[in-house]
């Protein structure tokens, strides 16, 4: 009998390392013994959970700026205890959530071009944790809501908006909550804890829809994420302490769909999923490797497509969102694989004769807009993710500042005091406003605009020049 092998188009997907001098080096990678990526990047940055004394730190580097990245570079340095978990705002790319060992949880705003200076002040910090706290995840398509999850067994959703929580699981888990994940339209959470439960909760009725017991025997820590067709994917361990991973249909969470065992590596599986190909990459901590596998509607679901494999074992993975890929190169994913000393992107290409953009491999994904606002998402509204075309590469748009609008109750009495005295003293002609200075502030910022506008530009031909004379210098 002649084995037929599967049709799929991600059957010759390959991974490769970048060059040396497209790596961003000398950098102290946290040894803090946690199970979370280390590492967030989006299309502007990367962003690097480092070792710090007297506190946490972490680091945001252009995508540019490769090469040796010299100690005095700024970090992002609020947190009193060690940075656990860090997330980028996926519809905003300059806004990123940090979680800590303090207990709370910050959220930063970065300039336009990176750091200068290191930056001290969140735009807000988020207390309500009263333990340490591993997890941050930002909402899919609800602008400025963020989810946390601590030591202390509980999950808080925060409006980033007005810095005040919005619901709070806390009586849901028992033990230690291991990964929390959106599904596509952040409706649901599902989460895999150390009591070997996978749970699947409705936030907003804070009930628990859906769970299972014992979803992997092992006593090591499980993942659970959903994929964008409602179905979850969890990997942990057996009894026998061999690697697993399974499907499961939350309407029937008895028997999972699927359930591969795979090695006896005692890493934990950090879980990569790509929505628009259906495809998961599975990095595990300490490995040297990623395998990746293809989700299917039929038998066996789950389809093994190949390994990247390297010398230097990862201590944490980045994942690129879709937008921030290169379509030309037909690139299908890139990671950031972190090492001891080092960040080294590692791209995954489809090989294709054509030049031409190859729809199959890019159908429309997620973009960077938000679909509903925090407080009709909190009224129980959901809305898919709004999709972007890629066909002509993604071009950022201009990111809103984040704004918190701080709800006091004190801050509302000194206004209303405030008001009564100002209604009692009589109008300055001072106040109105001038249009004569109005018109000039307009022309100021025009003119700064244009010279930004000029120094990118400048960077842009600078750095082509450079790779130009390498070619020669070759």
């Amino acid at each position: 009998m002649r084995r037929v092998v599967r049709q799929s188009k991600f059957r010759h997907v390959f991974g490769q390392a970048v060059k040396n001098d497209q790596c961003y080096d000398d950098i102290r990678v946290s040894r803090v013994t946690w199970d979370s990526s280390f590492c967030a990047v989006n299309p502007k940055f990367v962003a690097i959970i480092i070792e710090a004394s007297g506190g946490g730190a972490f680091l945001v580097l252009p995508l540019h700026k490769t090469g040796r990245i010299d100690k005095s570079y700024p970090t992002v340095c609020g947190h009193t205890g060690p940075v656990l978990d860090i997330d980028w705002c996926p519809h905003n790319d300059q806004v990123i959530a940090s979680g800590s060992e303090d207990c709370t949880v910050m959220v930063w705003q970065i300039p336009e071009n990176g750091l200068t200076l290191s930056l001290t002040e969140p735009v807000v910090v988020l207390e309500g944790h009263s333990k340490r706290v591993g997890i941050v995840a930002w909402h899919p398509t609800a602008r400025n809501v963020l989810l946390s999850a601590g030591c202390d067994n509980a999950i808080i959703i925060w409006n980033v908006g007005t810095g005040e929580p919005l619901i709070n699981l806390d009586d849901m888990h028992q033990d230690m909550i291991y990964n929390v994940s959106w599904n596509r339209n952040g409706s649901l959470i599902c989460t895999a804890s150390k009591d070997k439960k996978v749970r699947i909760i409705d936030p907003r009725k804070q009930e628990i829809v859906a769970e299972k017991e014992r979803a992997h025997e092992g006593a090591r820590p499980m993942r659970a994420i959903f994929l964008s067709d409602g179905n979850v994917f969890t990997t942990g361990f057996s009894r026998m302490s061999e690697r697993q991973l399974a499907l499961w249909n939350p309407k029937n969470m008895d028997e999972p769909i699927a359930l591969h065992e795979m090695d006896t590596s005692n890493g934990v599986l950090l879980p990569f999923y790509d929505p628009d190909t259906n495809i998961i990459y599975l990095c595990g901590k300490g490995d040297s490797s990623i395998r990746y596998f293809e989700i299917t509607d039929e038998s066996p679901y789950v389809h093994y497509l190949n390994t990247f494999s390297s010398k230097e074992p990862q201590r944490g993975m980045g994942f690129m969102p879709k937008r921030g890929l290169d379509v030309n190169k037909c690139e299908i994913a890139r990671f950031f694989k972190l090492h001891e000393r080092k960040c080294e992107p590692i791209i995954m290409t489809v090989p294709r004769k054509s030049d031409l953009f190859q729809d199959d491999l890019y159908p429309d994904t997620a973009g960077p807009e938000a679909a509903v606002e925090a407080e009709e998402w909190f009224e129980g509204k959901n809305a898919d993710p709004i999709l972007i075309s890629l066909k002509h590469g993604y071009i950022p748009g201009k990111n809103r500042d984040l704004k918190v609008v701080k709800k006091n109750l004190l801050d509302n009495k000194l206004a209303a005091n405030k008001k009564s005295d100002l209604m009692n003293t009589p109008k300055k002609a001072a106040d109105s406003p001038d249009p004569q200075n109005e018109a000039k502030l307009d022309e100021i910022l025009k003119e700064l605009k244009s010279l930004k506008d000029t120094i990118t530009h400048q960077d842009e031909r600078i750095s082509k020049l450079e790779q130009q004379m390498a070619k020669i210098a070759v």
